[in-house]
């Protein structure tokens, strides 16, 4: 069986989904799904403290970016002991995870004899075809072609009725989903298909393009029907608490969402931010909020309401 290391999370997700948990021999430290992959070595680490605001994190990266430093490190000496086949990572966003660049630069001092020169698939998605694309990628490199093509046609069959046939697309509702709070950034890549497919339209993220920083006052004039807090790596109980910025923001105080009950927190970490199969998921939750029948998704998705 080959020996595959993953530093993705969305990787990890991908790999077990084909069948191939037993053949993971370490992973990345945001690693968390499914049961089990935590509890294999672990070979990154951020450079963020732990316990940071959404503001201090921003201001953080912004740092680092300036310094030409990556946010994630990885134990190179770790990594060639495990003895890889195969490293899959990505290259699309330094500061969602770790890229290829950064695990050359791990590996680049190690002596000859502990060198690791296993092949690195570097994963790009940034669109739900993307995701697919990932997909068979990971497939073709482990020789799970056929468990791939199985596994997009399965996603797709749930993507295609996320949206039900009595619904009307001329009520389309108007959503905005927060990828960071403090200060505001709306999502991008998958998101704004999740929220198409899902009925609704994505006031101001492109699908496949880049999540964006932009004002309070955008929020503001986009005039959200419902606003849902997806902050980028984050779980629920997090983006609750993200969520009551929108609170005590002057500006985004009045917004109509919030004074009509429509601001949502969703589980972000594992149906928004990894482009993997629950952004299928994802997009149902979103579903379910338009359609205002949360019922069942209460470990997913929440209303968050003044003065909870």
């Amino acid at each position: 069986m080959m020996r595959i290391v993953s530093l993705l999370p969305s990787a990890t997700e991908i790999l077990c989904a084909l069948g191939l948990q037993d053949a993971l021999v370490g992973v990345s430290h945001e690693c968390d799904y499914p049961a089990g992959v935590s509890e294999l070595p672990i070979l990154t680490g951020s450079i963020l403290d732990s316990g940071l605001s959404a503001a201090q994190i921003d201001d953080a990266v912004k740092r680092a970016n300036m310094e030409h430093r990556p946010i994630y490190r990885v134990d190179g000496e770790l990594l060639a002991s495990l003895r890889p086949d195969l490293i899959v990572t990505q290259g699309v966003c330094s500061v969602c995870a770790v890229t290829e660049e950064t695990v050359a630069t791990s590996l680049e001092f190690l002596p000859v004899d502990r060198a690791c020169e296993a092949p690195v698939l570097s994963l790009q998605a940034k669109s739900y075809a993307g995701v697919q694309a990932d997909i068979q990628a990971v497939g073709k490199a482990t020789d799970r072609g056929a468990e791939a093509a199985a596994l997009c046609v399965a996603m797709d069959a749930r993507w295609g009725s996320v949206f039900g046939p009595t619904q009307d697309r001329a009520e389309e509702s108007r959503v905005l989903v927060l990828e960071w709070v403090d200060p505001p950034w709306s999502a991008g890549h998958w998101v704004p298909e999740q929220v198409k497919i899902a009925g609704g339209v994505d006031v101001c993220g492109a699908e496949g393009g880049d999540s964006r920083r932009i004002s309070w006052e955008d929020i503001v004039q986009s005039d959200p029907d419902h606003v849902v807090v997806a902050c980028c790596g984050w779980n629920l109980e997090q983006n609750v608490a993200a969520a009551r910025v929108l609170f005590d923001h002057p500006v985004a105080a009045g917004l109509r969402a919030l004074r009509e009950g429509q601001i949502w927190a969703v589980d972000a970490n594992s149906f928004f931010s990894r482009p993997a199969p629950r952004v299928v998921r994802g997009a149902e939750l979103l579903g379910a909020v338009l359609a205002g029948d949360v019922s069942g998704c209460e470990n997913e998705v929440v209303p968050v309401l003044h003065g909870d």
